[in-house]
């Protein structure tokens, strides 16, 4: 039997600013000061884990082990939360559903195409209500749709590809919904077929320029709670990135607690019925 004890080990100021810089470095996630118990405390597991004698070590193992990247991607799981559900902010989807796509069906008309970024989707909720959004409206019928879900975290991208849920993923699902797009299984909700052809999902690093390079042009990004994770100058970087996947007229969803505001001019602020979101200027 194993018993959980206070950390042999404890992070020193030094050790804390190299492993916060090298996870910043990374993805773009910033730990100030107050984090260096956080830190301390869960990341003292990884030191058991691997056998690692001191946290200075394990920085060494973080900057050098060929296994670095795995246990990178393993410890976002430990630092960060991936609280999410289906048809989460319902004001927001509304706007998507009502206002955003039918904009989008005029602008796209000639080429019948449009590929949507559920970026940094956890466990997938996300992109597979957008996928049931759309079949729900019926209108997209010969059109050419692609949803792309990433999340930096291995786990949860195993987990969405997997497609199976539990109650707590349902908290805001209607009944209509859950009979007509999921199957019931012995482990919980499998989605169905019908929507998981509409979505595919990747492990990705939104700091990582190569893959987002090959992700190629957007029509719609939804980035809702990630840029909290994020301090000015990463929240900045990635803005403009987004900026520049996006189509001309694309849009792009923040959380309802986010904004650009202090971050970017670039884009459109668009009070629509149901939300207030942001566009890029439609090219001329």
């Amino acid at each position: 039997m194993l018993f959980f004890t206070e950390p042999d080990q404890q992070l020193t100021e030094e050790e804390f600013r190299l492993i916060r810089d090298l996870i910043y470095h990374h993805c773009g996630i910033f730990f100030d000061s107050d984090s260096k118990y956080l830190l301390d405390k869960r990341l003292y597991r990884r030191l058991v884990h691997h056998s690692l004698g001191s946290f200075r070590e394990y920085y060494q193992f973080l900057k050098y082990h060929p296994k670095r990247n795995e246990e990178l991607s393993d410890i976002m799981d430990i630092l960060t939360t991936n609280e999410t559900y289906f048809f989460r902010e319902g004001f927001q989807l509304k706007a998507y559903t009502d206002e955003i796509l039918p904009d989008l069906m005029k602008l796209r008309e000639k080429e019948r195409t449009l590929r949507i970024w559920s970026a940094g989707c956890s466990t997938g909720e996300e992109p597979y209500t957008i996928a049931m959004l759309m079949l729900e409206m019926g209108c997209f019928l010969g059109w050419r749709v692609e949803i792309v879900g990433s999340d930096i975290s291995q786990r949860v991208v195993q987990q969405a590809r997997k497609g199976v849920y539990g109650q707590a993923s349902f908290r805001s699902t209607e009944e209509h919904y859950l009979k007509r797009y999921f199957v019931k299984t012995p482990d919980g909700y499998r989605i169905a077929d019908q929507v998981r052809e509409l979505v595919s999902i990747s492990h990705m690093n939104l700091f990582d320029a190569n893959r987002l390079a090959l992700l190629g042009k957007m029509d719609v990004i939804f980035c809702r709670n990630v840029i909290i994770y994020f301090d000015n100058d990463a929240k900045k970087r990635l803005i403009d990135s987004f900026y520049h996947t996006l189509s001309s007229g694309g849009y792009l969803l923040l959380g309802h607690s986010e904004s650009l505001m202090n971050l970017s001019t670039a884009f459109a602020l668009r009070h629509l019925k149901n939300d207030m979101v942001y566009q890029k200027t439609v090219a001329l």
